[in-house]
């Protein structure tokens, strides 16, 4: 299970490349406080928990719990 901070996601996309299996996008119409549009998962039942997306998040936002 992947939980996302938006609060504090820049939008970078970073975890969004990293994911094999393309279950994160940046979010169309939500802006977070900073002003961002912050990555949103489309299927969360599609995450293996690899943690790819975690270990690339510059900013710490991304948890992966088993």
């Amino acid at each position: 299970m992947v939980v996302i901070d938006e609060e504090r996601c820049k939008g970078c996309g970073l975890c969004i490349e990293a994911c094999p299996h393309g279950i994160l996008m940046l979010s169309e119409k939500d802006v977070n406080k900073a002003g961002y549009h912050p990555v949103v998962i489309i299927s969360q039942s599609d995450c293996v928990s690899c943690a790819l997306c975690a270990e690339v998040c510059p900013d710490i936002c991304i948890e992966v719990y088993r």
